[in-house]
């Protein structure tokens, strides 16, 4: 259904785009901080399933509407930013609540995963940088002759979270390990965990700070 040719040049045009820190790297770092490990893969694993909603409404044809639109940009680019601002205030509010004890202590119960999952999915689908890639840059590399451009999208979609998926995994597993040297010192947890709430602070104003290309 999609050429070799097409889909080797998409993953690379991906590959460029992924591997230059974004909203979700910056978040998952920003929640591998403040929560460590286990949050941060889960907060990956939520990122990588926002952003392939995001191909979905494109393959359906919203994502268009979404690039076109100046007023439905803005709106989604708000809703994001306020959403980060929000988890990072959280986090620096609870600052010093994390323990060392804590570090070693049982993991909670899964209704803490799953909306630690969903937080990943509500910042990957407002992602202004995945918007803009997946309505301007994914439609490029279908093949109108073939047919089935929805399926072909949907297809061609799973590149980049496959590879978004291993690097926001990597990036939040090594910024949860800087983490540990923090551990051994209540105070120094406690200074990190507000870091993390200032760098999710610190994105959601970014993002509300960013234009579109055009």
């Amino acid at each position: 259904m999609v050429s070799t040719e097409r889909f080797l040049a998409f993953a690379a045009m991906s590959l460029l785009v992924i591997v230059i820190p974004g909203p979700s790297v910056l978040f998952v770092i920003g929640r591998a901080l403040a929560h460590g490990r286990r949050t941060a893969v889960a907060t990956a694993l939520g990122n990588v399933v926002g952003s392939y909603a995001l191909v979905v409404f494109v393959a359906l044809g919203v994502g268009s509407l979404v690039e076109r639109s100046v007023l439905v940009f803005m709106a989604v680019k708000l809703a994001g930013a306020a959403y980060l601002i929000h988890l990072g205030i959280q986090a620096f509010r609870h600052r010093k609540d994390m323990k060392v004890s804590d570090m070693s202590a049982p993991t909670g119960p899964a209704r803490s995963d799953v909306r630690t999952v969903v937080d990943g999915i509500l910042v990957g689908v407002t992602n202004p940088k995945g918007i803009v890639f997946f309505a301007a840059v994914l439609p490029q590399f279908v093949d109108h002759s073939a047919g089935s451009l929805p399926a072909q999208m949907l297809l061609l979609g799973l590149v980049p979270i496959c590879i978004g998926l291993v690097t926001d995994t990597l990036w939040g597993l090594g910024a949860a390990a800087a983490r540990g040297w923090f551990a051994r010192s209540e105070r120094r947890l406690s200074l990190v965990g507000g870091a993390g709430g200032f760098a999710m602070i610190g994105l959601g104003v970014t993002v509300a700070a960013t234009g579109r290309a055009d």
